[in-house]
C-alpha cells in the first residue's frame, strides 16, 4: 500500500535537524560513488536526496532504511549536504506513520525492550551489571574519577561481556578510579535515534542524564563509539556537558605515561578496523594504533580501506538490528580484506563492529583463518 507523505512535512522534518538540502544538493553523485552499499548492490543515496527535495511518495520504501550512517558521503560531499540527517528525518516520518518494510520490523521488537528495560535485547534491567560479578567492580560514587558505561552489548551479549570484563581488569591494574551504575543505566539511545524514533531517544537520554547528574558523574568512559558520539555530541542538546572518553584514548594515555605496563608478548599478525563512529565521526584514528604498536610481538598490517577511508561494518544507523541479506553485508568484504593482507586477527574497538564481523567470519567460511578481537581483549592478555 502506497503511503503519500506531504511535501511540506518532509521539508520541515529535514529543516528541523539542520539539513535544508533543497539549497545544497545539485545531484553530482559523488555520494553514490563512495557509498559502501554500491559494493554489494545497486543503491543511490543521491536518489534519496532527490526524493527528499521534491516529495517522497512511499515512506515504507526499503531504500530509505539502508543508510548505515557511516559518514562517507558527508565526508566527500562538495556542497556540505548532510545526507545522514536527511535519511534520519525520513525515518522519523516513517516512524510517525508506523509504516516499515519487512527488513525493518525487528526494530519494533527492539523498541519494546528499550521501553520496558532500557536495553534492545529485552533482558531484565536488574541483570545489566551481571557481567561484573566476581571481578570486584565497584558501584560508582561521586568521589570516583570515571563512570564506566559499557554499552548494552558488553552488558548483555555473551560474546561481548568479555570486553567489559577485560576493560575493568585493565582499569584496576592501572589504578584508575572508576565504578558502574549497572541497573540504573539505559541504552544511550544513539541507534534508535538513527532508526527514526526520536521520542524514545529523548526519553532514554533524559533518564540517563538525570541518573548521571544525581550520581555526580563528571567523566564518562565508554567502550562503544556510538555511546561516545551520543554522550559527547548529542546529549549537549539537552544543555549538559560531560567529559566523554573512549577507552582507546585512555589506554593510549595510560601506556604513554607508564601507568599501564604491557609486559607480555603477542606474537600475531593483526590488522585494525576503524569503526565509523570512532574514526570518521570523531577523528580517533591514531590512539588504537598506538596501543597495538606498544604491544611486544605484534605485527600491525593495514587493510586496503583504513583510517578515514575505512569500510563500514554495516551496523550503524540501527542496522545492527535490521535484517541484511548474507550476500549484502559489508562486513563480509571486511573480513576478506583482513585475510587478504595476511592478518591472523582482525582487531577493532566497537561492539557493533565485533557483532557484525563475528557473523561474517562464519558466513564467509573464514572462521578458521581469522579471529575477531576487541583491542581491550589483547591489552588484558599482555598485562
Amino acid at each position: 500500500m502506497e503511503t503519500v507523505t506531504p511535501f511540506k512535512e518532509i521539508i520541515e522534518e529535514v529543516k528541523d535537524i539542520g539539513g535544508d538540502i533543497s539549497k545544497l544538493c545539485f545531484q553530482c553523485g559523488i555520494c553514490d560513488t563512495v557509498c559502501p552499499w554500491n559494493l554489494v548492490r545497486n543503491f543511490s543515496i543521491r536518489k534519496i536526496m532527490n526524493q527528499a527535495n521534491y516529495g517522497l511518495n512511499e515512506v515504507e520504501n526499503e531504500e530509505m532504511w539502508l543508510c548505515s550512517t557511516c559518514g562517507k558521503c558527508v565526508q566527500r560531499c562538495p556542497r556540505g549536504v548532510v545526507q545522514i540527517d536527511v535519511s534520519v528525518a525520513l525515518r522519523r516520518l516513517a516512524t510517525t506513520y508506523q509504516v516499515f518494510p519487512a527488513s525493518v520490523k525487528p526494530v519494533r521488537t527492539v523498541v519494546g525492550g528499550l521501553v520496558a528495560d532500557g536495553n534492545p535485547f529485552g533482558e531484565e534491567r536488574k541483570t545489566r551489571g551481571k557481567w561484573s560479578k566476581g571481578h570486584k567492580v565497584k558501584k560508582f560514587k561521586e568521589s570516583m574519577e570515571y563512570l564506566y558505561f559499557p554499552c548494552c552489548y558488553p552488558s548483555y551479549d555473551k560474546r561481548l561481556t568479555n570486553v567489559a570484563v577485560a576493560t575493568a581488569e585493565i582499569l584496576k591494574k592501572a589504578g584508575v578510579s572508576f565504578g558502574i551504575l549497572g541497573d540504573k543505566e539505559n541504552c544511550c539511545g544513539e541507534s534508535i535515534r538513527k532508526a527514526g524514533d526520536e521520542d524514545l531517544f529523548k526519553t532514554l537520554a533524559k533518564e540517563n542524564i538525570k541518573t548521571f547528574i544525581d550520581a555526580g558523574v563528571k567523566k564518562i568512559l565508554v567502550s562503544s563509539p556510538h555511546c561516545y558520539h551520543t554522550f559527547k555530541n548529542e546529549y549537549p542538546e539537552f544543555s549538559v556537558h560531560f567529559e566523554v572518553v573512549h577507552i582507546t584514548e585512555l589506554l593510549d594515555e595510560l601506556i604513554k605515561t607508564g601507568k599501564l605496563l604491557l609486559k607480555g608478548e603477542y606474537n600475531k599478525k593483526v590488522t585494525y578496523h576503524d569503526p565509523c563512529y570512532l574514526g570518521r565521526h570523531n577523528g580517533i584514528y591514531n590512539e588504537p594504533r598506538n596501543i597495538l604498536k606498544s604491544v611486544s610481538g605484534i605485527e600491525l598490517i593495514e587493510m586496503e580501506d583504513s583510517f578515514e577511508n575505512s569500510l563500514c561494518c554495516g551496523g550503524g544507523g540501527g542496522r545492527v538490528w535490521m535484517e541484511t541479506l548474507k550476500e549484502e553485508r559489508f562486513s563480509n568484504l571486511r573480513v576478506e580484506q583482513a585475510v587478504k593482507v595476511g592478518a591472523e586477527e582482525l582487531v577493532t574497538a566497537c561492539p557493533y563492529c565485533i557483532t557484525m564481523l563475528e557473523d561474517s567470519r562464519v558466513v564467509t567460511g573464514l572462521e578458521d583463518k581469522l579471529v575477531i578481537k576487541d583491542i581491550t581483549e589483547i591489552v588484558a592478555e599482555v598485562i
